[in-house]
């Protein structure tokens, strides 16, 4: 569109503009209820906000100051180095460790969660009290961050990866039940309610009207967690829920930056891979588009 259109459109719009205000007054009416509730929304917002800086004692100051501190940290790090080859073996093989209590404890969270997604959905459990214990009780298990969950099943069943596995499984059962049950809300009831015209059951509109509509949003979901449990998988090692978490804290704890980086970098390595993959699962093998 050129200029000279667009000038065109403006003095054309310009002359409408009184006709179109007199022709109809509500639409051009200025609404100063819902403009004064809007800018005293955004006006408390900001004073909470600045409210918590206050309370937390956040001093901009300290973390200017702090960027100092933090280019140190960088410069004790470089370049990033094991050690040794045998050590080296040893975190790559921390961090296979890792990767497998996400894989495991995210897979089988999910298999344990899905029948659950479905009793908490409103259009599959038409008796609300039993949607309401199910969707308390996963509110309950996810309310619990993954970290204390390894606390307590180190505690249980004490030190190592298995530890690792219960946590995450533990904590993304709440989670998948959560994201399962909205999106069988979300799901189409047209083709359930064609296999209920049919003569088909309750059981047969789930299995044939909304478990194919579903399941590649869920394996999407499952994908994305593997990916993030990785994370959480190190962070949780910390505590000896295996993994490389615990060398991870040795090297910090003994002010081995250059080894730190190492860890830092093959976990970065890691994550980027299993993004890649699971990118890869849902272009070509569930059929997701990605954006």
């Amino acid at each position: 569109m050129t200029a000279t259109t667009l000038r065109t459109l403006s003095a054309i719009a310009a002359q409408e503009a009184p006709r179109l205000r007199a022709a109809y007054p509500d639409v051009f009416r200025v609404d100063l209820k819902r403009r004064a509730l809007t800018i005293g929304g955004i006006g408390l917002l900001v004073g909470l906000f600045a409210l918590g800086l206050t309370m937390l004692e956040t001093s901009w100051t300290r973390v200017f100051l702090g960027l100092g501190e933090l280019g140190k940290f960088v410069v004790y790090m470089i370049p990033p180095d094991p050690g040794s080859w045998s050590k080296a073996l040893v975190y790559l093989g921390a961090l296979a460790e890792t990767v497998a209590i996400a894989i495991l404890g995210t897979v089988l969270a999910a298999i344990l969660a899905l029948p659950f997604g479905f009793l908490a959905a409103r259009n599959v459990v038409p008796s609300w009290i039993l949607r309401f214990l199910m969707r308390r009780s996963l509110d309950t298990i996810r309310s619990v961050d993954a970290l204390i969950w390894a606390l307590i099943w180190v505690n249980v069943v004490g030190l190592g990866p298995f530890a690792g596995v219960l946590a995450i499984m533990t904590s993304d059962f709440g989670t998948f039940g959560k994201l399962f049950s909205e999106a069988v809300e979300a799901a189409d009831a047209k083709a359930s309610e064609g296999i209920k015209s049919t003569g088909g059951s309750d059981l047969h509109q789930v299995r044939f009207g909304l478990l194919p509509q579903v399941l590649p949003l869920f394996a999407s979901q499952v994908l994305y967690y593997i990916e993030s449990n990785t994370r959480s998988a190190t962070i949780i090692g910390i505590v000896g829920a295996g993994g490389i978490g615990l060398h991870l804290y040795e090297q910090i704890r003994t002010l081995e930056y250059q080894h730190v980086s190492f860890i830092i970098i093959l976990v970065l390595a890691a994550v980027s891979l299993i993004d890649w993959v699971s990118s890869r699962l849902r272009f070509s093998v569930i059929g997701i588009r990605q954006t």
